[in-house]
């Protein structure tokens, strides 16, 4: 089933849906768990776990004990247990997988207070849904214009309809706490309603709504990260990057939670490095360190008189000046175990067709040259044009006859053959002639 607004519309899900694809009625693959066991049976004939997993609007997850005992499979459209009425979700997992994930999120799967199943939805089901679903979008901006109007310091993000239409849900957004009492009576006449407001952190808003992030994927939050774990300034400067809080926030005005997936790979690169804090003491003063360079084990030290020149030195190295200050010995200089990094030569790139070049699309400036025509095609031109012409300004001037169009090798010919050729080599020619 697919939601009939979005891309993956198949033409069997009801219209209505305004969400594109978040709002519970699609068959995306958004924070699913992929059910390994699917094609494969339980030794010794064990019967199935009676719990699943079902999924609300945008990636609200619960479990439910199937009590009924109905054959579920993915996708199917379930009643569940609400308070008051019932609610509409989708089955995403089911089987032992479920099992799996109960404990991963600290439930006990023995528990009594697991609520349950109670059938499978109906077409009037559905269409109430899907009616609850169209209402949601319209509703939030009135909503957001009644909380405005009060001058209330929070920002409502989103809201979700129980199946059943008898409750809405308004998911908002604040820094501090917000006295909203006469707001939810304005919403209830409003509305005409039953209203329950829950406040939600900025990374949840953001997994709720959802996004590209800035490198070209969907948001993880919305996709597969469940669990979201503090991000703090310091696994930045663990995995020396610029403090740049333009770089380092997401969507959600917080740090990004990917500076977290690489961080235990520094830390662990990290233990064999000398504490950042460490000072060397030699004869010439003593030396900070300035950098690190966690990948070719450098570090990078400067005398405290003298900050402008910076010393590279190896790791072990740094380890034997240590050694030799504990024993209350003073070493030289830095100099004495300083290396010299060489600078990687720059490739030269040859352009050799000119491709590079960010104007090779425009069109070139036309000249004054490409405006006059080619000889051949003026004499082209002078071919197709008629035998009968007007005789020549200098002709009416002599009030000479026209001369015939054969001449003699040695005669002069007319003006306009001359013309017609171009260059005067003829002409040159007869000079010489009348030379000799």
């Amino acid at each position: 089933m697919a939601c009939a607004s979005c891309s993956t519309s198949d033409g069997s899900a009801p219209k209505g849906c305004k969400n594109n694809g978040t709002c519970g009625t699609d068959s995306c693959n958004k924070l699913t768990v992929f059910d390994w066991l699917s094609n494969m049976s339980l030794p010794n004939g064990e019967a199935p776990f009676n719990c699943v997993e079902v999924r609300f609007k945008n990636g609200r997850k619960e479990f439910y004990r199937n009590t009924e005992k109905l054959t579920l499979s993915m996708g199917d459209i379930v009643a569940t247990v609400a308070s008051p009425g019932h609610d509409i979700g989708i089955v995403t997992l089911t089987g032992e997988l479920v099992r799996i994930q109960m404990k991963k999120k600290g439930i006990n799967p023995d528990a009594n207070d697991i609520p349950k199943i109670y059938r499978k939805a109906s077409q009037k089901d559905i269409d109430i849904w899907t009616a609850a679903r169209s209402k949601e979008e319209p509703m939030k901006v009135r909503a957001r214009e009644l909380a405005i109007v009060q001058k209330l310091e929070m920002k409502i993000s989103d809201i979700e309809f129980q199946g059943d239409g008898s409750k809405a849900t308004f998911y908002y957004t604040a820094n501090d706490r917000v006295d909203f009492r006469q707001l939810i009576k304005d919403f209830a006449k409003e509305f005409s309603t039953r209203i329950e407001m829950k406040q939600v952190g900025f990374r949840q808003e953001a997994a709720r709504l959802g996004g590209i992030g800035s490198c070209g994927r969907e948001l993880c939050c919305s996709t597969w990260l469940t669990d979201f774990r503090s991000v703090n300034t310091s696994a930045a400067r663990y995995q020396q990057l610029s403090l740049n809080p333009q770089k380092l926030a997401g969507q959600c005005g917080k740090l990004k939670c990917c500076l977290n997936y690489e961080l235990d790979t520094y830390m662990d690169a990290l233990k064999g490095f000398p504490e950042f804090e460490t000072k060397l003491i030699t004869e010439k003063g003593d030396a900070v360190c300035q950098k690190q360079d966690i990948f070719k084990g450098l570090m990078w030290f400067a005398y405290t008189n003298n900050f402008a020149n910076w010393h590279v030195l190896k790791i072990d190295k740094v380890k034997e000046i240590i050694a030799e200050n504990k024993q209350k010995k003073k070493v030289a200089s830095l100099e004495d175990y300083a290396i010299e990094v060489t600078q990687e030569v720059e490739k030269d790139f040859n352009n050799a067709m000119g491709q590079e070049s960010l104007t090779r699309f425009d069109q070139p400036k036309k000249s004054k040259r490409h405006n006059k025509k080619p000889k051949k095609a003026v004499e082209n031109s002078v071919a197709a044009a008629p035998t009968a012409k007007k005789p020549s300004n200098k002709n009416k001037q002599s009030n000479k006859p026209a001369q015939p169009a054969q001449t003699a090798p040695n005669e002069q010919k007319p003006a306009s053959e001359k013309k017609s050729k171009g260059p005067r080599k003829p002409i040159i020619i007869k000079k010489n002639e009348a030379k000799k």
